[in-house]
C-alpha cells in the first residue's frame, strides 16, 4: 500500500471504546508513547481490531499546533 503520510509507526492496540457510531482505539508505539485514533464502527469492524493486535500507524496532519502558557 502506498501512502503520502511520512510519519509511520508500529503500535499495539491496548484498548477499544465503542460508542454508538464511532470507536476510540488506544495503542502504544515504540518507546511506550500512547496514542489514540477515532474511527467509525464500520471501519473498526472491517479491520477486525482487538486489544493486543499489531497495527501500522500513519499520521498525516494539516496542522499540528503547540502552545505554551
Amino acid at each position: 500500500m502506498k501512502t503520502g503520510a511520512r510519519n509511520q509507526l508500529v503500535g499495539e492496540v491496548t484498548e477499544i471504546k465503542r460508542g454508538n457510531v464511532m470507536a476510540q482505539v488506544k495503542f502504544t508505539v515504540a518507546g511506550g508513547a500512547q496514542m489514540s485514533s477515532v474511527m467509525t464502527l464500520e471501519s473498526l469492524d472491517d479491520l477486525g481490531l482487538s486489544p493486543g493486535d499489531q497495527v501500522k500507524v500513519y499520521v498525516k496532519a494539516v496542522n499540528v499546533l503547540l502552545a505554551k502558557e
